[in-house]
């Protein structure tokens, strides 16, 4: 059961073995900190976090950074617009990543390292490329010889000859920082000063420092040399990745990453999202609306995390049906383990459905595979729990369900699915079954008075919540659907 995953760099799958056994170093690309995180930053921020969560299931010391671009143009822009500064802007939505990140359940990492805090380190890097012939300064400005490193274009796989300087969005000739360059593919990795930005002191002048080498720094910084994983969105692989690759390996001679795992885009009913088509979703407005943070997890999980994903309403309704059934599943022990007896403390877990999740899991980090496995798991403590109400007594032994219990709440953790309880006998349609017994003497109640519509009334709220009534000689039994 060897994890293997996509590596990026290499355009195939490895068997994952990490620079030290048994620990992995882990970087991913955060957000630029100038507005509220949206649901591409939704679907990136919960597939590593879960990645994490698994490498820690099966065994590694985890040691996981993601860093906040607190320094570059669209900040200082709002700061502009809004009369204020770069600092009091990225703070804010610092403080606002944090505050949605915890209602989707996504564990802090081990670090956030800032651009702003980490300029030594910054500064040390762009002197050690000047010193090795890889960067050059041109009129306050520090930009990376691309040409020099001949190994530029790995990761994507573009080449310099069949990229055409002019023909890009990214190239502006007219633009007198591009007429600084020696070469038109370079790209800066220090910026002189501008009136009315903030700007640190340095050895070429005051200024900045270029999006691409703050990355490269805080890797340095806090991982070192060579990490086992370096992760971001698809959309960061040229220039970003390629440009960090460019600038950390010029200066240490060794791999800045082991694998570079990549994950997929996110469309919104099948265009990308932007805010000019008005389809432009922030998580908090997805959550202010009322929909589950589990099952906003569940809907990013049932792809596979390399593949773009469509946030459709009718998506977020299959994955929240599918979050009910796991959370009723999860809910089994509260409202059913005392009746059955069960002892305080851990039952062991199924060893054959551990496995089988896995092996599942194993395969390029397969969540969609793994949550078959929590499924059955479910349906199953479900039907159970339905056979308990009207029969008083279960198919199966309480020593198995409660392996079956604790197996489906141990997996469910590993993907970061957690139901909160409520109450006991609380379920995730909202009706306990104290409730729903209610309902049926009322409705028996209007049945002994020929009140028949009053009974039809009756039967149909509950099936509309969810619940069928069927009515025997024996009196009436019901179930969840």
């Amino acid at each position: 059961m060897t994890l293997t995953l996509y590596n990026t760099l290499t355009r195939r799958q490895e068997p994952f073995e990490t620079v030290e056994p048994g620990k992995v170093k882990m970087y991913y690309c955060g957000v630029t900190v100038y507005d509220y995180c949206h649901l591409g930053h939704a679907r990136a921020c919960i597939v590593w976090d879960v990645i994490r969560r698994y490498l820690q299931f099966i065994g590694y010391e985890v040691r996981y950074i993601q860093n906040f671009t607190d320094i570059d143009d669209k900040i200082l822009n709002r700061a502009c617009l809004e009369h204020s500064s770069m600092e009091a802007v990225a703070d804010r939505f610092i403080k606002a990543y944090f505050e949605d990140m915890a209602r989707l359940g996504i564990k802090e990492a081990d670090e956030y390292p800032r651009a702003t805090h980490t300029m030594n380190g910054i500064q040390r890097l762009i002197h050690e490329l000047e010193n090795k012939g890889f960067a050059y300064p041109a009129d306050g400005d520090v930009y990376y010889a691309v040409r020099q490193f001949a190994e530029y274009g790995k990761l994507s796989g573009r080449r310099l000859e069949d990229m055409q300087a002019g023909k890009s969005d990214r190239v502006n000739i007219e633009d007198p920082e591009y007429q600084k360059k020696k070469d038109p593919f370079d790209f800066a990795l220090w910026k002189a000063a501008k009136p009315g930005e903030p700007a640190w002191e340095s050895p070429w002048g005051a200024g900045r420092p270029g999006w691409h080498i703050e990355c490269s720094a805080m890797v340095r910084d806090r991982l070192g040399d060579t990490i086992d994983i370096h992760a971001g969105g698809a959309d960061l692989i040229f220039p970003h990745h390629e440009n960090e690759i460019a600038q950390s390996e010029a200066v240490t001679g060794k791999p800045l990453a082991r694998y570079w795992l990549h994950n997929g885009m996110v469309k919104v009913d099948g265009e990308k999202m932007s805010k000019s088509l008005g389809n432009f979703t922030t998580i908090r407005d997805l959550l202010d609306r009322g929909v589950d943070p589990m099952a906003v997890r569940l809907f990013v999980l049932t792809a596979q995390y390399r593949t773009p994903i469509d946030f459709t309403d009718e998506a977020i309704a299959a994955a929240t049906n599918g979050w009910h059934t796991i959370k009723e599943g999860l809910l089994f022990g509260y409202q059913y383990g005392k009746k059955l007896g069960w002892g305080v403390g851990t039952a062991s877990l199924l060893a054959e459905t551990v496995e089988r999740f896995q092996e599942t899991v194993n395969n390029d980090f397969n969540f969609p595979g793994g949550l078959t496995v929590l499924f059955e798991l479910a349906k199953e403590l479900r039907r159970e729990g339905n056979i308990i109400v009207h029969e008083g007594k279960t198919e199966t032994s309480p020593d198995e369900l409660q392996r079956q219990w604790q197996t489906l709440v141990t997996l469910a953790g590993v993907l970061g699915l957690e139901a909160e309880i409520e109450a006991e006998t609380q379920t995730s349609n909202g009706l306990s079954d104290a409730e729903i017994e209610a309902k049926i003497q009322q409705r028996q109640e209007a049945r002994k008075g020929k009140n028949f519509a009053e009974s039809d009334r009756i039967r149909d709220e509950l099936q509309a919540q969810g619940i069928t009534l069927i009515d025997s000689r024996d009196g009436t039994r019901w179930h969840r659907n």
